[in-house]
């Protein structure tokens, strides 16, 4: 399992829950975790077993889209789960306020379930293009 802050760590910031096993998720991460405010998150793994779904959520519809477990306890998933995940993040922020735009939202949302449509033949040609480098 991949934490950044012990579990019972009360000054973690948000959680972030994540398919490990799909490269193109991996690689998006990994971005975000070498950005400034990401050492405040936590980054959970879902393809590791030991790791745990958010409450109320299968392992299966955890992997299968994004979530976010903001601060406050919130869950939030899809795009809503993006943009929670950069208002966290300092030089992530304007782009989360502009995605919290409601008409915006909506459109990131309904971008967002065509990439999870898409998903499995993206991570196929990148896997062939690049290999092992995302």
């Amino acid at each position: 399992m991949s934490l950044r802050h012990p579990a019972g760590d009360e000054t973690a910031g948000a959680t972030v829950f994540y398919d490990g096993a799909c490269p193109l998720c991996r690689a998006e991460i990994g971005i975000y975790r070498k950005a400034a405010g990401a050492d405040a998150l936590r980054f959970v793994d879902l393809s590791d077993p030991a790791a745990a779904p958010p409450e109320g959520v299968s392992r299966a519809e955890a992997l299968a889209r994004f979530h976010v477990r903001a601060s406050d306890g919130r869950l939030v998933s899809g795009a809503a789960a993006f943009a929670e995940l950069w208002a966290q993040l300092p030089r992530w922020r304007g782009l989360a306020w502009v995605a919290r735009r409601p008409g915006l939202r909506r459109l990131l949302e309904w971008t967002y379930r065509g990439f999870l449509h898409l998903r499995p033949c993206i991570v196929w040609l990148c896997v062939r293009t690049f290999g092992a480098r995302i």
